[in-house]
C-alpha cells in the first residue's frame, strides 16, 4: 500500500530538517539536568534554613511541597506554550525564571520570601522539562532517537542524584544561600547557551488557551499531590478532603478535554496502550530515584552519624555509573529495542533496593556505595529507552501532548517518591519507638519497610515491562483492513504505498521508481506515521555529500567516478529515517469531515494521511471531501 503527494505539498507540512542536532540536544539536556537537579538541591539545606529562620520541620517542608506543586501545575501549560511561542525566546524566558527565582531566594530576608523564590523556580521547572523533551524529539534523527533520549534520561537521573552530593559538599564549608547563587550562575550559563545554539524549531499552531482547563488541572494536581504530601505529616481529614477535591477536578478536566476542539492536553495518547504502559513504567523508575535520594542521606546523617560530605560521597559511584549507563542504554535501545533493558533495570532495582534496606544498618560505607550503584544504574537503563519507545508509538503531531503527559507523570512520581516513602519511613520509625524499640533500631525498621515498598514498586514495573514485550512484538495491522467506524473511514483511500521505518535509502528509491511516485510516508512497527521522504530529499542529501552530484543525471554521468560511487553506496545504505522529514500533519479517523476540510484549507493541502491511535490507516484528499459533500447535498434535495 502506498500514496504519493507532490513534493510541494509535503514541504508545507514539514519544517526544515535540522542538520546538526547535537548542540541543540546538549542545550536541552543541560536544561533538563538543571530542572531535575533543582528538585532536591535545596532539600539538603533544610536544617540550616530552619535554624536561620527559626521555623519547624513542618514549615520548611513547604520548600519541597510547594516546589513540586508549582512544577506540576505548569507542566500541562507547556504544550500550549511550545506551540504558541518561538522556541528560542520561550526557552530564554523559562531559564530567566530560574535565575530570578534563585536571586530572590538568595537575598530572602524571611522564609516567606524564600518560598516565593522557590515557587518562581518551580514555574520554570514545570515548563522546562517538557520543552526540552519536545526540542529533542524535533531534532533527533528517528534512527538515533533512543540515543538522544538516553542522553536526556541521563540528565534526569543525574540531576536529582548529583544535587544531594554537590549540596552536601558545599554545605560542609559554605552558607546555604551559596546553593542558590550557584544555581543562578548555572541557569544564566544555560540561558546564554540557548541564545547561541537554539533555533526556532517548533511548528507554531497558535492553539487557544482554555482558562477553565488550566484552573481545573491546577486544582486537581494541587489537591492530589497535597494530599499525598501531607498524609503522613498533617491531618488525615484535610488530606482526604484535598484528595477528593483534587480527584473531582481531575475528572472534570478530563471530561472537558473531550469536549474542546483545542484541548489544553490532548489525552488521546493515553488510548495507545504501549504509550500508557510506558508512562507508568517511567513513573515507577523515577519514584525509585526520588525515594532513595531522600531517605538514604537522611538515614546516613541522622542515624549513622555521617557528616554531609561523607554521605554525599557515598552516592558518587552510583551517580558516575548513571552518566555512563544512560547513553549506552539509548544506543542499545536503538539497535535491539527497549524491553530487555527495562526488564534488566527493574530486576536490578528490586533486588538491590531490598538488599540495601536490609544491610544499611551495618553502617559500612563501602557496602552502601556498592549496593546503590545497581539501583541508580537500573533506573538509567529504563528512563531514556522507555521514554523514546513510548513517544515513538505516537503520531508526530501528538508528541507535545505525549511529552506533557510524560512530564506530568514525572512530577507526580517525584511527589510520591519523596513524600510517600519519607512518610512511611517516619511513620514506621515513630511507631517502633512508641513500642519501646531503641531509636536506632526503630529507624532501621522504618528504612527497611520504606525500602521494601520501593522494591515492590520495582517488581510492579518489571511485570509491566514484561507485558510491554507483547506490544513491541505485535505485528502491525494491515492498513487496508480498517473497520468503517466513521464517515471519514468510508470515503478515505486505503491503498497507500509506504516505507518501513527500518528501510534503507535504496529501498526508498526502488519504491519511488517502481511505483512512479515522488515521495512516500515512513511508518513505524505499529503502522504509525513517523515521517515522509521524497526523491527531492535524496537528491539534496547527495548534493550535500559530494560536489560531483549536480542532479539526477549524475547517477549516469558519474558512474565511473570511484569516489562518487563510494559516497553513493554509503548514502544508499543509510536508514531512511536519516533523510526523512519527521513531522507530518495528519487527521484522526474519527475526526469530523468538516474539521478535515478545515485542516486541508488551513495548510493549503490537497491530501493528508488518516491515522487511528497513531497508526496510518489511509489518506483523504480534497476531491474525496468535495464528492462526499455534493452527494450529501443532492441526496437531501432529491
Amino acid at each position: 500500500m502506498c500514496f504519493s503527494l507532490p513534493q510541494k505539498e509535503w514541504d508545507t507540512m514539514t519544517p526544515p530538517q535540522v542538520l546538526n542536532p547535537k548542540p541543540i540536544v546538549m542545550v536541552a539536556a543541560f536544561a533538563a539536568f538543571l530542572a531535575t537537579f533543582n528538585e532536591t538541591f535545596l532539600n539538603v539545606a533544610f536544617s540550616p534554613i530552619m535554624a536561620d529562620f527559626d521555623i519547624s520541620i513542618g514549615t520548611v517542608q513547604w520548600l519541597a511541597t510547594a516546589y513540586m506543586l508549582g512544577a506540576a501545575v505548569m507542566v500541562p501549560v507547556s504544550a500550549f506554550a511550545y506551540r504558541s511561542l518561538p522556541t528560542r525566546p520561550l526557552f530564554v524566558a523559562v531559564m530567566a525564571l530560574f535565575v530570578v527565582g534563585s536571586v530572590i531566594g538568595a537575598l530572602a530576608p524571611t522564609f516567606t520570601v524564600l518560598l516565593v523564590g522557590r515557587i518562581v523556580q518551580a514555574l520554570g521547572t514545570g515548563l522546562l522539562i517538557p520543552i526540552g523533551m519536545n526540542i529533542t524529539l524535533e531534532v533527533a534523527p528517528r534512527a538515533k532517537l533512543g540515543t538522544y533520549m538516553g542522553v536526556m534520561g541521563a540528565m534526569t537521573t543525574l540531576g536529582p542524584s548529583s544535587s544531594v552530593m554537590i549540596a552536601g559538599v558545599m554545605l560542609n564549608s559554605l552558607h546555604w544561600k551559596s546553593l542558590l547563587w550557584l544555581f543562578a550562575a548555572l541557569s544564566l550559563l544555560c540561558l546564554l547557551f540557548g541564545v547561541v545554539f537554539l533555533r526556532d524549531i517548533a511548528t507554531l499552531t497558535k492553539p487557544k488557551l482554555d482558562v477553565a482547563s488550566v484552573i481545573l488541572v491546577g486544582l486537581g494536581l494541587v489537591g492530589v499531590l497535597y494530599a499525598i504530601s501531607t498524609a503522613f505529616s498533617g491531618s488525615l481529614v484535610i488530606a482526604a478532603c484535598a484528595l477528593i477535591v483534587g480527584a473531582i477536578c481531575v475528572v472534570a478536566f478530563v471530561r472537558r478535554q473531550g469536549q474542546l476542539e483545542q484541548p489544553l492536553i490532548d489525552l488521546r495518547p493515553l488510548s495507545v496502550k504501549p504509550f500508557r504502559i510506558g508512562v507508568v513504567i517511567n513513573m515507577i523508575s523515577l519514584l525509585t530515584i526520588f525515594a532513595m535520594n531522600i531517605i538514604i542521606p537522611m538515614f546516613m546523617q541522622s542515624v549513622l552519624g555521617l557528616n554531609p560530605l561523607i554521605a554525599s560521597l557515598i552516592l558518587f559511584p552510583a551517580i558516575a555509573a548513571s552518566c555512563i549507563i544512560s547513553p549506552i542504554a539509548g544506543r542499545l535501545s536503538d539497535k535491539h529495542g527497549p524491553i530487555g533493558l527495562l526488564v534488566t533495570g527493574f530486576t536490578l532495582i528490586a533486588i538491590f533496593t531490598a538488599a540495601l534496606s536490609i544491610l544499611i544498618t551495618t553502617g559500612s560505607t563501602l557496602a552502601l556505595a556498592l549496593l546503590y550503584v545497581p539501583v541508580i544504574g537500573g533506573s538509567a537503563l529504563i528512563i531514556g529507552p522507555v521514554q523514546s519507545y513510548a513517544l515513538s508509538r505516537l503520531a508526530p503531531e501528538a508528541y507535545p501532548h505525549g511529552v506533557t503527559i510524560m512530564s506530568t507523570g514525572f512530577q507526580i512520581a517525584g511527589c510520591i517518591g519523596s513524600s510517600l516513602m519519607t512518610g512511611i519511613y517516619a511513620g514506621v520509625t515513630a511507631l517502633a519507638i512508641t513500642s519501646g524499640e531503641d531509636a536506632t533500631i526503630a529507624a532501621g525498621t522504618g528504612f527497611l519497610i520504606a525500602g521494601l515498598v520501593t522494591a515492590a514498586f520495582a517488581v510492579a514495573g518489571l511485570i509491566l515491562a514484561i507485558r510491554l514485550r507483547s506490544h513491541a512484538k505485535a505485528t502491525p495491522t494491515a492498513v487496508d483492513n480498517v473497520e468503517e467506524i466513521s464517515d471519514l473511514s468510508r470515503i478515505m483511500k486505503t491503498e497507500v504505498f509506504a516505507l518501513a521505518e527500518t528501510d534503507r535509502v535504496v529501498d526508498a528509491l526502488r519504491l519511488l521508481v517502481s511505483q512512479g511516485i515522488s515521495g512516500a510516508p515512513v511508518v513505524g512497527p505499529s503502522g504509525n506515521v513517523v515521517g515522509f521522504v521524497s526523491d527531492g530529499d535524496v537528491m539534496r542529501y547527495l548534493r550535500d555529500q559530494h560536489p560531483a552530484f549536480k542532479n539526477a543525471w549524475s547517477f549516469v554521468a558519474e558512474s565511473g567516478n570511484d569516489d562518487f560511487n563510494e559516497t553513493l553506496a554509503k548514502v544508499l545504505n543509510l536508514p531512511i529515517t536519516e533523510l526523512a522529514h519527521r513531522h507530518v500533519i495528519s487527521v484522526d479517523v474519527n475526526a469530523e469531515i468538516s474539521a478535515v476540510c478545515g485542516v486541508l484549507a488551513d495548510h493549503h493541502l490537497r491530501k493528508i494521511p488518516v491515522t487511528s491511535q497513531g497508526r496510518m490507516v489511509g489518506i483523504i484528499n480534497r476531491s474525496n471531501v468535495i464528492r462526499y459533500a455534493v452527494e450529501s447535498y443532492l441526496a437531501q434535495v432529491g
